[in-house]
């Protein structure tokens, strides 16, 4: 509607600043002799029982484009010798469909991503702590986020709010690889705000933290 976009970025002075993915993303293409339906089956079988059935479907339907899209926006995908996006086998899968970026998946998407943001003029408001969803009669009405920098509230209007703040890991402790930021705070005020969180029992723990 041609309304401005900003994303507001919080930030902590530690080694690593956030968490990526290296392995790969899980995607049948049509160069492959794999199919949907095995990766909806190899999915349901790791999920034990856990998963809901139509988001599996969604999920492993939809991964394709994903991988199309992010190709398309240049993602630096490794790749065969005829040119094709190189895939690999990874844990619960029936065969070699992880899509990958050599052993950097997670970050070379971030850094395709951030290019994007840049070309697409989207203003960064870098350390801020998002503070409180505002809302009106109508429905959401923008954010407060506290100033990282000179502790100052600032109140930011919106008609829309999307909020991709990570997990909670980090109140575990070092029994997570997450970024010391992954408290839990922005799911906290998604909750504040009124809205539905589910499947919240389900953290992630990389092998290596648990050791």
């Amino acid at each position: 509607n041609g309304s401005k976009v900003k994303i507001i970025t919080k930030e902590y002075p530690t080694r690593s600043q956030t968490c990526m993915a290296q392995g790969g993303i899980n995607a049948v293409l049509p160069h492959s002799d794999d199919s949907v339906e095995e990766h909806i089956k190899n999915t349901l079988k790791s999920a034990h029982g856990e998963a809901d059935e139509e988001m599996v479907r969604f999920l492993c339907q939809e991964a394709p484009s994903a991988i199309e899209w992010l190709d398309s926006i240049g993602v630096p995908f490794s790749r065969t010798k005829d040119g094709k996006i190189a895939q690999r086998r990874l844990g619960g899968a029936s065969g070699s469909r992880a899509c990958y970026a050599q052993d950097y998946t997670g970050l070379k998407i971030l850094h395709t991503l951030y290019d994007q943001v840049l070309a697409s003029d989207i203003e960064i408001l870098n350390e801020r702590f998002l503070l409180e969803i505002l809302k009106d009669e109508d429905g959401v009405s923008g954010v407060s986020v506290l100033s990282i920098r000179n502790q100052e509230v600032e109140i930011y209007e919106s008609c829309s709010v999307v909020l991709a703040t990570g997990g909670y890991s980090k109140i575990y402790g070092k029994q997570t690889t997450n970024s010391k930021s992954s408290t839990g705070d922005g799911i906290a005020v998604a909750l504040r705000a009124g809205a539905k969180c589910v499947d919240m029992e389900f953290v992630q723990f990389h092998p290596t933290a648990l050791k």
